[in-house]
């Protein structure tokens, strides 16, 4: 009231707005109210100048919460130029790291990326296993043996069928089938895998102590919500441009408010936003998990929707911790690129051996060196390299008859093992190549 009765005077009005904007990146009235107001103002004064300049620049989606009010966003300077960063960084065709662009390693580059996501996606979720479990099931073909690795293997599937969906539009049924592919086997409600959640399946997002943090849309309204999403990932709402980056981050937003599945809303939300991103172009998402980064910092990402909902469906929160993960997520595939480009020169440099193999074969020599106790199969290097059947066995098959790999039967599957002198052997085989 205090407020409201200042701005009677317009000469307060006008001192008011031309308070200077809070320190900080798009800062909540959570965080500005421990913050000292400007000299002569106040804090209710501050946010007031604060909320008219982001509704200014602000501009309406055609998501509505519950009560037909309308999201909005606005891109201050500083997302704007990270947008430009994630462009430079990400676009069809700037320069890009040689190992993903070379057809001979992308492809390991690519299976890495995808069992990173669809461990760290099922981590956010609650999936419990060890990573080296989870790259072996994945790797080897085994059958998952609980929840928490059906939650990881659905995710690679899904991972890997995004990247062949790549050029469709988004319509309702597709969004179902991707549900289908990461919730298989992991629902409570076996046929709820695939549909929309009904009428009986009330569903809210809170805590262990009760408290109730958000209660999507009524079940009634999903399919015209949904079909209203799809047209907006598909570029047909709204009138004006919205940058590709941002319209994948509402995107992974929309589906998330909605929650118009009974169980496995986030996995599908993030699901959808690799979907945009690869749609508009940015091919290198292929190689890049948003998950890894997420799973570091649950909080904030939690945070995120949360800040959103709570002042007036402001989607810059989200859009701008989204944008913070994106970016550390390229960092992340470059220092990792980079890393084990030193570790394979500096392997290379002492193994000229490696040279009497093809690609494939070298890798797995490498892999075989820093991991003695490893066992390969057809099926895991063909899973690998993204090679045939046939391709996978005839490298298997020249590693054993020169002494590299040592194989086994286990019942009808051929096993490939590290012998316990690999070093050594290598050295023999450099040294007969050298002798001629």
């Amino acid at each position: 009231m205090g407020v409201l009765t200042k701005l009677r005077d317009p000469n307060r009005f006008d001192a008011i707005l031309q308070l200077q904007p809070p320190p900080g990146e798009y800062p909540h009235w959570d965080h500005l109210r421990h913050l000292s107001p400007p000299a002569g103002s106040t804090l209710e004064e501050w946010w007031l100048a604060t909320k008219m300049r982001r509704i200014a620049a602000s501009k309406a989606v055609p998501l509505k919460d519950k009560t037909g009010i309308s999201f909005r966003f606005c891109l201050p300077d500083f997302v704007q130029a990270q947008l430009h960063e994630i462009d430079m960084e990400v676009g069809r065709s700037i320069g890009i790291s040689e190992p993903i662009t070379n057809p001979q390693t992308r492809d390991r580059y690519l299976i890495r990326s995808l069992i990173e996501e669809a461990i760290t996606s099922s981590q956010l979720e609650g999936a419990v296993t060890t990573r080296e479990a989870a790259k072996e099931m994945i790797r080897t073909g085994r059958p998952p043996r609980d929840k928490s690795e059906q939650m990881i293997l659905n995710n690679y599937v899904t991972m890997q069928r995004i990247t062949q969906l790549k050029q469709d539009a988004l319509s309702p049924d597709l969004v179902l089938s991707l549900h289908r592919l990461v919730t298989e086997k992991t629902l409570e409600k076996a046929d709820a895998a695939g549909r929309l959640r009904q009428p009986e399946e009330k569903l809210v997002v809170g805590d262990e102590y009760g408290e109730v943090f958000h209660e999507p849309p009524a079940a009634a309204e999903l399919p015209i919500r949904l079909r209203a999403m799809c047209d907006f990932a598909n570029g047909a709402t709204p009138e004006y441009f919205v940058h590709p980056v941002v319209r994948a981050i509402i995107l992974h937003f929309w589906l998330a408010y909605d929650h118009p599945f009974a169980d496995g809303n986030g996995r599908t939300a993030r699901a959808l936003f690799y979907w945009a991103m690869m749609h508009a172009g940015y091919w290198l998402f292929e190689f890049i998990s948003i998950s890894n980064i997420l799973r570091k910092a649950p909080v904030e990402y939690g945070r995120s929707f949360l800040y959103t909902e709570t002042d007036d469906n402001d989607l810059t929160y989200f859009i701008v911790a989204q944008a913070k993960v994106m970016r550390r997520a390229i960092e992340e595939l470059h220092e990792y690129i980079a890393r084990k480009t030193t570790e394979i020169r500096e392997l290379e440099a002492h193994l000229r051996v490696l040279d009497l193999f093809n690609h494939r074969q070298a890798d797995l020599i490498r892999h075989a060196l820093k991991h003695p106790f490893q066992e390969y199969t057809i099926e895991s290097h063909r899973k690998s390299h993204n090679v045939v059947y046939q391709t996978a066995r005839t490298d298997l098959l020249d590693l054993m008859s020169r002494g590299v790999l040592l194989q086994k039967r286990r019942g009808r599957k051929m096993i490939f093992s590290v012998p316990r002198d690999l070093a050594e052997r290598l050295r023999k085989l450099e040294t007969k190549a050298r002798n001629g």
